[in-house]
């Protein structure tokens, strides 16, 4: 499968809390981190997703956040992911991020250089990837 999303993160569906019009939807990634994915109760249906299938979550790039220093903040957006920067790249207006988490999986993230900057992001420094949970979208193999 070819996808424009930056983010394409495998895994295997751990929870499916079924509810009138949407589900939550957990993912657990190879590295041992999670995703919670929330989609309507017709996308469970037609993709067949159950707890143990395989599925893909598939975020762009520009949905996901980045911050520094979240020890002390909650959010109300269900998935944050702590790791390290490994790489900037900068552009005339914005820059790609990319934050490695523990397990190995690399989130890639577009913010303007104006945050890259106030947040001190550069190549070994702490930060935490934010995606809603609305923002990722669910793919099962054909």
């Amino acid at each position: 499968m070819k996808v424009s999303a930056r983010n394409v993160f495998k895994g295997t569906i751990s929870q499916l809390q079924p509810g009138a019009v949407n589900a939550e939807v957990s993912l657990k990634l190879s590295g041992g981190n999670e995703l919670v994915a929330v989609v309507t109760m017709e996308s469970v249906k037609n993709l067949g997703l159950a707890i143990g299938k395989e599925a893909v979550a598939l975020v762009k790039a520009p949905w996901v956040m980045l911050m520094t220093e979240s020890s002390d903040i909650r959010l109300s957006a269900r998935n944050c992911l702590e790791g390290k920067v490994t790489s900037v790249i900068d552009g005339a207006v914005n820059s790609e991020v990319v934050i490695q988490l523990d397990g190995g999986t690399e989130v890639y993230s577009i913010v303007t250089r104006q945050a890259v900057a106030e947040l001190g992001l550069a190549p070994g420094v702490s930060a935490t990837a934010v995606i809603k949970a609305s923002h990722i979208i669910l793919g099962v193999p054909a």
